[in-house]
């Protein structure tokens, strides 16, 4: 993937001023607009390419579609429910997000609220702030051999676990991704849902919003659940059912709930914020000085060190590109980076088409293309790419030698001298002739352009493909019709 380059980032909301400093020491120009409304910032877009944006920034698809320069959206926080992440990868946009900056801050509070459930502070304070003194209406339980169950076993929730365990409590745990052997190591005990829900005194919820999550609490698994079950969110609004929720907590078989956010933000409907059993925050989960702090200087070394081809963390919108990033033995886990890279290559010569591999999966379906790539790796590290298409196949083989990648062989011939993919290279494909070298040469010299290297095929019989290393391209191909059955040239 060649450099992405990223001159000048708009930071639309405010964040730690270590981003700026970080990306200005990196010679990147900044420029801070806060609270721009829509219409402003699809104004002022098209002159960076970068935007770094929190929460309140909403990049919607017409705001991204405006952004003829940009080249990378940073969230400085968790999640990017705020970005169109369909319509930047169409646009060949990176999407990314600081997805460990407000770990802490987040499990913290996760574990306030849980607290709060258990001893009923929050009602306490509010009724000593009212002149009460109410001892008996705010009994509470410890939260000392309770069962509390984790409903995803990410970053944060394997800091609750760690955090909760020192009450006491037994944690038990679902998470589809997480190896069970990994989630006992913490001290939770993996197990379905279906053998969650019945277990729990407590449950919390630390999953992505996504159709399988969205309702994952509602009267079906409320039902489920011990009666007086108290739920903390401190996630995603609407992965609890609120309805359900409501309804749970007034027929009691919902004992309390601990909320910091909502579907819909704030929210008009008061119901479960004005319901005595329910302590609400107003989405605090990263509200911390270290949180903000982090989130905003891991958003800028994230886009500095993608710039600069050592690291990506945190993108969303473009998994192939990760592969590269990553040394291995072989180019095995690079497949799909291999299958996207010669996807850019077929279409970046259709008309009004700029592929690059975020978006170049999606441009290839939209386009009908029925080409099939396939990639593989054999031993010493070389990759064999087949191109099948209109009923002919191409087949290329390569690997990298000392840090520049080579071409070994094509369509069955291999090349004695590996082809180095530098500089201006001259295909042809033609039957061996002893003659052959001499006569392209004299073409190429009356054409005024010189041949700087050249790799013959291993094989001395039948039609087979050379390589020309030249010092400029020929205006026109058909030139050497007499002498080539067929001839392709390109400058790398």
């Amino acid at each position: 993937m060649a450099p992405i380059r990223v001159q000048s980032v708009l930071i639309s909301e405010s964040v730690d001023p270590r981003c700026r400093s970080i990306l200005e020491e990196n010679g990147i120009r900044v420029t801070e607009k806060h609270n721009m409304k829509k219409d402003e910032l699809i104004a002022e877009i098209k002159d960076y390419d970068g935007l770094v944006v929190r929460s309140a920034t909403k990049v919607t698809s017409d705001i991204i579609n405006a952004a003829s320069n940009l080249k990378i959206i940073g969230r400085a926080g968790t999640g990017v429910d705020n970005v169109d992440v369909d319509a930047a990868t169409k646009k060949g946009i990176i999407v990314m997000n600081t997805p460990s900056g407000n770990t802490i801050s987040a499990a913290e509070l996760t574990c306030a609220l849980i607290m709060s459930l258990s001893r009923h502070v929050p009602q306490a304070v509010m009724s000593m702030k009212a002149g009460n003194w109410d001892r008996k209406k705010f009994m509470g339980a410890e939260l000392y051999g309770k069962v509390l169950g984790i409903v995803g076993l990410g970053r944060i929730g394997k800091e609750v676990a760690s955090r909760m365990q020192s009450f006491g409590m037994r944690t038990i745990g679902y998470d589809p991704i997480t190896p069970p052997e990994v989630a006992t190591s913490w001290g939770v005990e993996p197990m379905s849902l279906e053998q969650l829900w019945p277990q729990c005194d407590y449950i919390t919820v630390h999953t992505p919003l996504m159709p399988s999550t969205v309702g994952l609490l509602n009267d079906e698994t409320f039902a489920k659940c011990k009666k007086g079950v108290k739920v903390v969110n401190c996630a995603r609004g609407g992965i609890i059912d609120e309805a359900a929720l409501l309804r749970a907590l007034e027929s009691g078989q919902c004992g309390g709930a601990g909320l910091d956010v909502f579907i819909e933000e704030p929210p008009k409907d008061r119901s479960l914020v004005n319901h005595p059993n329910v302590v609400s925050c107003p989405h605090l989960g990263a509200s911390t000085k270290e949180a903000q702090a982090r989130c905003g200087q891991d958003i800028a070394q994230q886009i500095v060190d993608m710039v600069n081809g050592k690291n990506l963390v945190g993108a969303v919108s473009c998994s192939v590109v990760h592969e590269p990033f990553f040394k291995c033995d072989c180019m095995k886990s690079s497949t799909g980076y291999m299958t996207s890279a010669v996807l850019v290559g077929l279409l970046s010569h259709e008309p009004d088409c700029c592929p690059n591999l975020i978006n170049v999966l999606s441009l290839a379906k939209e386009s009908g293309m029925t080409t099939h790539c396939t990639s593989e790796c054999t031993a010493g590290g070389i990759c064999e790419v087949e191109i099948m298409a209109n009923n002919c196949s191409s087949k290329a083989s390569g690997s990298v030698q000392g840090g520049v990648p080579v071409l070994l062989s094509l369509s069955g011939s291999g090349f004695r001298q590996p082809v180095s993919l530098t500089g201006n290279l001259l295909f042809f494909k033609a039957s061996a002739n002893p003659q052959l070298l001499p006569s392209v040469a004299g073409l190429l010299a009356s054409e005024g352009v010189q041949i700087e290297s050249f790799s013959a095929p291993v094989d001395s019989t039948g039609d087979l493909w050379y390589c020309v290393g030249v010092s400029s391209l020929l205006r026109d191909l058909g030139v050497l019709k007499p002498l080539v059955k067929e001839a392709a040239q390109l400058a790398i």
